[in-house]
């Protein structure tokens, strides 16, 4: 028998390891995966992949104690060496190869993707078909970094915020946001849907603990096949009670986005310069009413409005172009949309019933987050309920709660893989989703 005490000292050592406890000349070991295979003759490079990046081996015919014909491209490896500075290798160091141990070889000669090349000169379909194989790619790999920096900033900051991280069910009675884009399915010979938004739950903990935050899955049966839509996506949502007004929603999020990006700064400084990204500008973010910046975005650029009670992608993109002309902002908060495109919940402007104290934010051409103000008084939202000609059924409990005091309150829900989509360049969102899951996807 023996005991476990906590987490096991590895003799091998990581790329950070390398640069802070060795010292030129030492004796050193590491593993990786094979990346590329660089053979000069009498010389070879071999190229490790590891979780910190790229760490260069040097093969020498007479120094190694192997056969460089032993290691194939996407085998995993163990090595021992010397540790040597060299400006030219990647992170300034490499390994003069000693040693070998062979962890695992791969079965196919050949890689489906040329993973090595610095950029995938493949299709989108293809990059997706072979998924877990593409994303090995360093630049490929660096878009899911800065995404877990986006999402580890939101929690960070929340928290210090006083918020606290709750886990809402995906299997629900009936759906937050209404309309028809949701999935149904049976649960144990009764109707139930899978959850658009964790917008019930998220409200009925604010009595519980003034604000709460979640990072999950939302579902959105959309017959949609676009470059910005998913039928799954994962959203980071917040509701925050004792609201003096919507503003107070709107000022959170930027407070989280200011916090951002100086984490991408500072710790994921690597992975931005992979990829080229200028990250925006974020001190202030100007916020507009929605009727407002219809007027101007038609005047200035002679555009012609549909629909009156939304924004059409090009109006998005249109707004967007505005606030960075006028306003010097790649962000741009719209407020008070129509309530008729709003949920029940939503609270309506005292001033004008019409409109809603809710915003959209737009980030570089599409909207990132939806969020507002909700009704917190149980009487109005019956009262809307029934205005719509809606039922109650499914939403008993979600009701109740507001019977027994609700704080004003109100929230967000932001799409994860638009705002890194945005974010580093991309202009399709399946480009910064681990698995999409589309009108056409199920696999892999």
């Amino acid at each position: 028998m023996e005991y476990l005490t906590g987490v096991r000292h590895k003799d091998t050592l990581e790329i950070s390891e390398l640069r802070k406890q060795a010292q030129p000349g030492q004796t050193v070991k590491v593993n990786g995966a094979v990346h590329a295979i660089r053979n000069m003759g009498t010389v070879a490079f071999v190229i490790l992949r590891k979780r910190e990046g790229l760490l260069q081996g040097v093969y020498e015919e007479g120094t190694a104690k192997f056969d460089l014909k032993d290691i194939k491209e996407a085998a995993t490896i163990e090595v021992e060496g010397v540790l040597e500075e060299n400006e030219k290798a990647p992170g300034g160091i490499e390994i003069r190869m000693e040693n070998l141990k062979i962890l695992s070889q791969p079965q196919d000669e050949m890689m489906p993707l040329a993973i090595s090349k610095w950029k995938l000169n493949t299709s989108l379909e293809a990059k997706l078909n072979y998924r877990s194989i593409s994303l090995r790619n360093i630049r490929e790999r660096a878009k899911f970094r800065i995404q877990e920096g986006l999402t580890r900033a939101f929690r960070d900051f929340l928290y210090s915020q006083g918020f606290t991280e709750i886990h809402t069910p995906k299997i629900g009675a009936k759906g937050a946001e209404g309309g028809a884009n949701i999935f149904k399915l049976e649960y144990f010979h009764r109707p139930a849907v899978l959850a658009q938004s964790p917008q019930f739950y998220k409200q009925m903990m604010v009595g519980v603990f003034d604000r709460v935050f979640e990072t999950a899955p939302v579902f959105r049966a959309e017959k949609h096949n676009t470059k910005r839509h998913l039928n799954e996506y994962t959203s980071l949502d917040f509701e925050m009670g004792y609201i003096d007004g919507f503003e107070d929603i709107m000022a959170m999020e930027t407070g989280y986005l200011q916090y951002a990006m100086e984490l991408l700064k500072k710790d994921y400084a690597q992975e931005l310069k992979i990829l080229g990204i200028t990250l925006p500008e974020v001190e202030k973010i100007p916020a507009v009413e929605f009727s407002d910046i219809k007027e101007k975005v038609s005047e200035k650029y002679g555009h012609k409005m549909r629909n009156p009670f939304d924004l059409e992608p090009e109006e998005e993109q249109l707004i967007s172009q505005y606030a960075k002309e006028e306003w010097g902002s790649d962000f741009v908060f719209v407020t008070h949309y129509p309530s008729k495109k709003r949920p029940f919940y939503a609270m309506d402007d005292p001033k004008d019933p019409r409109y809603t104290l809710s915003f959209d934010l737009l980030f570089r051409g599409m909207e990132i987050t939806t969020g507002g103000q909700r009704i917190h008084d149980y009487e109005m939202l019956v009262e809307k309920i029934k205005a719509r000609g809606m039922s109650q059924e499914g939403m008993e409990q979600y009701l109740d709660t507001f019977k027994h005091g609700m704080p004003p309150h109100g929230g967000i829900g932001i799409g994860l893989e638009r705002l890194t989509m945005k974010l580093i360049g991309e202009d399709n969102v399946r480009e910064t989703t681990l698995f999409p899951r589309d009108l056409s996807r199920l696999e892999p």
